[in-house]
């Protein structure tokens, strides 16, 4: 190590080393070599300083013709965010743009929500209803056929929307014998065979083709008639059933009309009083065609339930009137099926007051609430006698639709919801013979 005239090493006249001096440090008193951490500005009281603004992106700049188009998509709020800015921007410059664009928000105003595809139940009634008012038809469609026609063209509009797959759903079909509730299982398009089957027995009294063809039934009952029907292919039905059976709804509604009007019918039948004389076979009983008309109409609204419950499907009760003539109906059969019941022994025999054909007898009040409701009288003794308020020994309240699921064997006596008083043992009777009418 070299050392300086005075002997020290490495030392300059100032105390400090030199750069490379192993001993080189602070001069006492001096400032440290390596400063002491800064103290916090949080604790010095001080305000923060005020963070730097990052830098924002550019606004968008569009020509007035790219505005202008997107003044549409702007009404709809359908712009991004950046191109809203733009044209609001514009908006407030241009001022056959902030017209245009004022008009556009009114009409997006008048725009209709959303709504389901489904059509209103009650369109087609409307619309026929407003077309008949200013021009009515050469031969209206009489009032007991309405029903007929309104169902099988509700019936047709379901079938319009199920899909192939669907035609092969599961159905089963339930009504009541005796007392004991029976069913037979069968699809979508076995259902409108049936229809087409059991319709048939009209469309023959009529003068019509019978749909069975060649195929004979040994009764014509509308279960034999329908088990021969069904037997007549080697396959199940398929979609292909519902052309016949929607060509055979409209031919009946037409010929019933020219029935009523007085024009000569298929095969022969004359019109006029013919509707009153005209009767129906069933095998076992007869239905007046008005009736029979009204009972084929009940039948087409429950199995489109059935085929709509199979198909998940909503489907509604017919209209008020229809369902009221479907309910007197049923209301007005009710004395004969009681008298059935008896006769086989599965209703009370005992009948306490005799009475003549046409006179009044003992009654229960039949009050169906609801939409299509009303008050009937049933008389109890005969099929003949007359029903009497002044003889009522019971009464019995339902609900419109539930009275029908019970005529149609679709709800049993002890299920239905029914408000009671009086005689209980003849409430029972007539619940039962409700739902004695139903059958397949």
């Amino acid at each position: 190590m070299d050392e300086n005239e005075d002997g020290h090493s490495g030392m300059r006249e100032d105390g400090h080393g030199d750069a490379g001096g192993a001993d080189a440090g602070p001069r006492p008193g001096g400032p440290p070599r390596i400063p002491p951490p800064r103290a916090s500005v949080e604790d010095t009281g001080l305000p923060l300083p005020e963070p730097a603004a990052a830098p924002g992106p550019a606004p968008l700049v569009l020509e007035h013709r790219v505005l202008k188009s997107l003044l549409g998509a702007w009404a709809l709020a359908a712009c991004s965010a950046d191109e809203t800015a733009a044209v609001e921007e514009h908006l407030g410059h241009c001022g056959s743009c902030a017209e245009e664009a004022l008009r556009l928000r009114e009409a997006v105003g008048l725009l209709h929500p959303a709504e389901s595809l489904d059509l209103d139940p009650t369109l087609r009634t409307r619309v026929l209803t407003s077309c008949l008012d200013r021009r009515p038809p050469r031969i209206p469609v009489p009032g007991w056929a309405a029903p007929y026609g309104a169902e099988t063209a509700r019936l047709d509009a379901l079938l319009q929307d199920i899909g192939g797959s669907e035609w092969h759903a599961p159905v089963r079909l339930r009504w009541f014998e005796g007392d004991a509730p029976v069913s037979r299982r069968t699809t979508v398009a076995g259902v409108i065979a049936h229809l087409l089957s059991v319709d048939g027995l009209v469309a023959v009294a009529l003068g019509l083709d019978d749909p069975l063809g060649g195929t004979g039934a040994r009764e014509p009952t509308p279960q034999d008639r329908t088990e021969a029907y069904w037997r007549s292919t080697r396959v199940p039905h398929t979609r292909s059933v519902r052309g016949p059976w929607r060509e055979q709804s409209h031919d009946l509604v037409r010929t019933v009309s020219f029935v009523e009007e007085g024009a000569p019918a298929a095969g022969g039948v004359a019109g006029g009083e013919a509707s009153g004389r005209l009767t129906v076979p069933y095998g076992g009983f007869d239905l007046p065609l008005s009736d029979s008309m009204l009972d084929r109409a009940f039948e087409c609204w429950v199995h489109a339930g059935d085929i709509a419950d199979a198909v998940d499907y909503p489907y509604e009760p017919p209209a008020p009137r229809h369902l009221h003539r479907m309910i007197d109906l049923a209301a007005r059969m009710l004395p004969v099926a009681l008298a059935e019941r008896r006769r086989a022994g599965l209703a009370d025999r005992s009948v306490r007051h005799l009475v003549a054909a046409g006179t009044p007898g003992r009654s229960l009040r039949l009050e169906i609430e609801g939409s299509g409701g009303g008050e009937w009288l049933i008389p109890l003794d005969s099929p003949g006698a007359v029903g009497s308020a002044d003889h009522e020994v019971a009464h019995v309240a339902l609900d419109g639709v539930e009275f029908c699921r019970l005529a149609a064997g679709h709800v049993s006596p002890e299920e239905a919801a029914a408000g009671q008083d009086g005689d209980r043992e003849v409430i029972r009777d007539v619940l039962f013979a409700a739902a004695s009418l139903s059958r397949m």
